[in-house]
């Protein structure tokens, strides 16, 4: 009877020992549970959609913004101004175009020597370096800049050309003075011209006459003859210091 009473009780630390292990192993799958992992995934893609809806109305006021640029009309039809690439122009109308699904007014200058038509928008006339015709005063004082001594680097030649053309496309009267000045030629101590020398100092003399036609209310012609004449002066008036000094 003791063996059977030792072997019941073994049997039941058995079963006892089964029903431990099996509560043990019941906590182990909790802590495998895949769902947490489920529900941060979910938080995270809310949040992103959240993170987007912010975003697009900003980029809606920033298209705001660039519709609401004033245009601010400074010149009028018939009015000259000067383009610095090209010179003197007249404004032959002001007209609405749609660029870019905008709608933008525009300038539509005609160039009567180049025979040429720009149509420039209104908001950009500044950026481009578009300014008034010069008034008289104005003129007269940078016409003076023709009897001066010409100031001639001696550097290459190709590294000149390049200076007197970014001078001459400046849009600057007095620098396009200056061009004029350093490459004219009209005496016999003086050296001659080249080939390229000759065409950029026609470039700027023809520019510059332009001007003076237009603010003196005279043709291109007559323009060219004041300017070479102004020149003329200057190196004659310059010749006979240097041989009284000699």
């Amino acid at each position: 009877m003791a063996v059977a009473r030792k072997s019941r009780s073994v049997s039941r630390n058995k079963t006892q020992g089964k029903v431990v292990k099996k509560k043990i192993s019941k906590p182990k799958t909790k802590t495998t549970k895949s769902t947490p992992k489920k529900k941060t995934t979910r938080k995270t893609s809310e949040k992103s959609k959240t993170t987007k809806i912010k975003l697009t109305p900003r980029k809606k006021d920033v298209t705001k913004t660039k519709t609401q640029k004033k245009e601010v009309i400074e010149y009028s039809v018939d009015d000259h101004i000067v383009y610095p690439s090209h010179g003197v122009g007249k404004v032959i109308s002001i007209e609405k175009q749609s660029i870019a699904e905008q709608l933008l007014k525009m300038y539509v200058v005609n160039f009567e020597k180049e025979k040429m038509i720009l149509r420039v928008p209104i908001t950009k006339a500044k950026e481009i370096g578009i300014r008034k015709v010069s008034s008289k005063v104005k003129l007269k004082k940078n016409l003076e800049i023709l009897s001066g001594k010409a100031r001639v680097r001696r550097t290459m030649w190709s590294r000149r050309a390049q200076e007197y053309e970014a001078k001459i496309n400046s849009g600057h009267l007095s620098e396009l003075a200056e061009v004029v000045r350093d490459l004219f030629r009209n005496h016999a101590n003086q050296p001659e011209q080249s080939y390229s020398e000759r065409q950029l100092y026609e470039a700027a003399r023809d520019r510059l006459a332009r001007e003076v036609a237009v603010v003196e209310n005279t043709d291109d012609e007559k323009a060219v003859e004041k300017i070479e004449l102004i020149l003329s002066e200057a190196t004659q008036k310059l010749s006979i210091k240097e041989s009284i000094e000699e």
